[in-house]
């Protein structure tokens, strides 16, 4: 066997790989041999039917799989022993590769085009984004308290719609003359009533109102044009013009009385841990805040270096490749023409991405290990665990970390905590080439920021 390559321009390639017969003469041999010990051909005994015989019915088929078996093998560890960093998977050049005849034929030559991985130098001297470090203030945490109190309060569904509760039924549009309006909005909504715009002329028309009663409401009064998008389900241009008159049919309502901030709300928020009065539990909700909420500006912070970094890619592209690759890879609503017409759009910045990506893995593996994986669900895991009776320390730990082997296997069960573990090395590698000042922000101030 031989195996050559072409340099058709700075990345594309033509890949030769030349099979002659003794290559794969001996295991066509052998199976040849297991067909004639199991084969049943009329007029011989089972296993007695001559070894030309046998040739003449399978010899071409049993070539042919075992070419193209040797093929693969051989081209990828070509490619490998090579170090050669390609793109995707080479493909078949039919054109060059011609017609293969196994029945006739005993040494045969294939050809295929690849195409190598551009080298990408990073723009990070045109980098310029802001990293924010948010510091949460006392009406914060009021309102997280609040928040979790409802969380954890008492769920009951009453009879009758009283102040504060969550209402949901059936809204359609009316018409002028107050009738539903054909072809109007209907759709099932819920909605909390301490949101509503407008409480005191809204609010008392659902008070003391119950199952199949209908409530008649100006949607523009009710609702913010934000709140009509989310709860009838309307693009937003649409949902910016909607004022009309609605009609809710009332299915059912919710009540939840808020838990009392007291030792056993507590317990429930920070299991496992010693919360001693209500300013202990402020200040480690504040620092639960701060840490989730600098998460999320660290994942904004990613995407815009990330797409800062794109848009000055500036990489050569072996696009005639990289476009029938895609149209190859085996997805039935993919074709050369589908590409072709969202190449600019859609398929050219996945693939910058991807490249992006690749040249940061050069600087820096980011990609998580599988002992990241399980030492993440390992924390998960302990977090909400408690020994079991007889249970040493040393006996949990070996339990919690089987427990998260088992489950960091499927990486299904684990691909937000993959991506989440992603988002962070790659912040950290960001990090560490810019070398940002952090910017300090409250809560209301970022969310601004990033709208």
């Amino acid at each position: 066997m031989n195996i050559t390559r072409e340099n058709l321009g700075d990345l594309d390639l033509l890949i030769k790989v030349e099979i002659v017969e003794n290559d794969y003469a001996e295991k066509v041999n052998k199976q040849l041999k297991d067909y004639q010990k199991k084969a049943t051909v009329p007029g011989f005994r089972k296993g007695m039917a001559p070894m030309g015989l046998i040739q003449r019915m399978y010899k071409s088929a049993v070539v042919a799989d075992q070419v193209q078996e040797l093929l693969g093998e051989s081209l990828y560890k070509y490619l490998d022993d090579e170090k050669l960093d390609i793109i995707g998977s080479p493909l078949s050049n039919d054109e060059k590769t011609g017609k293969i005849d196994f029945e006739k034929g005993k040494d045969y030559t294939f050809y295929f085009d690849a195409a190598l991985m551009p080298q990408v130098e990073l723009a990070w001297d045109k980098v310029n984004a802001s990293l924010y470090q948010i510091k949460v203030n006392p009406k914060d945490i009021d309102k997280q308290v609040e928040e979790i109190s409802q969380r954890y309060g008492k769920f009951e569904t009453p009879e009758v719609i009283g102040e504060g509760d969550y209402v949901y039924g059936k809204v359609e549009e009316l018409d002028k003359d107050g009738n539903v309006k054909e072809g109007g909005v209907s759709t099932f909504a819920s909605f909390d009533l301490s949101t509503l715009k407008n409480q005191e002329e809204i609010q008392p028309l659902f008070i003391g109102k119950k199952a199949e009663d209908k409530i008649v409401f100006n949607a523009g009064k009710a609702f913010s044009a934000a709140d009509i998008e989310k709860h009838f389900h309307l693009e937003t241009a649409a949902a910016k013009k909607f004022k009309a008159d609605v009609q809710l049919t009332v299915s059912g309502c919710s009540h939840i009385t808020p838990h009392e901030i007291n030792d056993e709300l507590f317990a429930k928020v920070f299991p496992g841990e010693t919360v001693k009065d209500l300013a202990a539990f402020r200040k480690m909700l504040g620092k639960e805040l701060e840490k989730s909420y600098n998460e999320q500006a660290d994942i904004f912070y990613v995407n815009e270096v990330r797409k800062q970094l794109i848009d000055n890619f500036t990489a050569p592209m072996p696009e005639a490749f990289l476009k029938r690759w895609i149209a190859n890879r085996g997805d039935k609503d993919v074709t050369a023409e589908s590409v072709e017409a969202e190449w600019a759009e859609k398929y050219l910045p996945s693939l910058k991405w991807e490249m992006v990506d690749n040249a940061l893995n050069k600087i820096k593996s980011i990609e998580p290990t599988q002992n990241d994986i399980v030492d993440y669900v390992k924390d998960i895991l302990s977090k909400n665990d408690t020994a079991q009776e007889g249970e040493d320390e040393k006996a949990r730990e070996e339990r919690l970390e089987q427990s998260a082997r088992t489950i960091a296997k499927d990486r299904q069960n684990v691909q937000q905590i993959v991506d989440r573990l992603y988002a962070q090395n790659t912040c950290a590698l960001f990090k560490e080439q810019l070398k940002p000042e952090p910017e300090k922000v409250t809560i209301k101030e970022f969310a601004e920021k990033v709208k």
